[in-house]
């Protein structure tokens, strides 16, 4: 039986392959984790993101191609909770990238959770949600010059 500690080691090495796999621009590694039940609440539009448009890599590759070079992307202050044949993870998160047809970069600090089961004794993700402050003095605009 695989110790607690080793089981979050796991999962960080997932989170951080994950990570790699998004500055790298290698679409497949990132949906090949991904769980068959997988949703998402991500930054974009719309409000919940399905199995069939998560799974498919060529939905990543189509918002990689958004960008004019490579996606700079960090995870900070992981942690990890796990019990049994499931687990979570919160962390701050970092993406830099030049969109496609701007001279300028941006960077984006943002509030990760991911939740994980294990199937098989491989962990999947099986949900992720993504999101960003905003300021409530009725501006109501996200809160993008936050950092950690």
């Amino acid at each position: 039986m695989t110790s607690m500690i080793d089981q979050q080691d796991q999962i960080r090495a997932l989170i951080e392959d994950q990570a790699a796999a998004m500055r790298a621009g290698d679409a497949e590694a990132v949906v090949e984790r991904y769980a068959p039940e997988i949703v998402s609440f991500t930054l974009a539009p719309p409000l919940v993101h399905g199995p069939a448009e998560l799974r498919d890599p060529e939905t990543l590759r189509g918002w990689f191609a958004g960008f004019a070079g490579p996606v700079d992307y960090e995870v900070r202050d992981l942690h990890v909770t796990v019990g049994g044949d499931v687990a979570f993870t919160q962390s701050l998160n970092r993406m830099s990238a030049v969109p496609a047809g701007s001279q300028e970069p941006f960077t984006l600090w943002f509030r990760s959770t991911v939740c994980l089961r294990r199937d098989g004794g491989r962990w999947l993700i099986a949900h992720q949600h993504q999101s960003t402050p905003f300021y409530m003095d009725g501006t109501f605009a996200a809160a993008l010059d936050l950092e950690p």
